[in-house]
């Protein structure tokens, strides 16, 4: 049985960062991408929410989606991509997923879900930043350094 465990903790340890970032980066990649199919569209629905600047903030918003999905889906300077979307959606979440403003009970209950899904995105981001990309990856397993 100890054997048992030790192999699974062990094949979990090699491939579970891969799976991870995999994951994380299956949503921000096509969301990028669609960013560009649709930029008209996206940037009136972020200029009905009220957003200054939106053609700038959307170009920004492609880049962090787009790019930092890539780099989280090979492992390339992981740490920073995912700590640079980590603070990216906080004002996407706060803004796009203000369930609190909403008085419908059924779309309320929707943002509420969206809003509660992105925190949980944003706590996969942070173990990415905090502990490195992982054994399968370009940057070879990068760890925090010990001070």
């Amino acid at each position: 049985m100890i054997n048992c465990c030790n192999c699974i903790h062990n094949t979990t340890r090699k491939f579970g960062p891969l799976a991870g970032r995999v994951l994380i980066a299956a949503l921000f990649i096509p969301a990028g991408l669609m960013k560009i199919l649709g930029f008209a569209g996206t940037a009136g629905y972020m200029a009905a929410k009220g957003l200054p600047m939106v053609n700038v903030l959307l170009v920004l918003s492609i880049i962090i989606e787009l790019g930092g999905g890539l780099m989280l889906l090979l492992g390339w300077r992981a740490r920073e991509a995912a700590l640079v979307m980590f603070l990216f959606m906080i004002p996407v979440t706060l803004v796009f997923h203000a369930y609190w403003n909403i008085e419908d009970a059924t779309a309320m209950g929707e943002q509420q879900r969206n809003f509660m899904k992105n925190i949980a995105i944003m706590g996969g981001l942070l173990f990415v930043a905090g502990f490195g990309s992982g054994p399968l990856s370009l940057d070879g397993g990068d760890t925090p350094r010990s001070s």
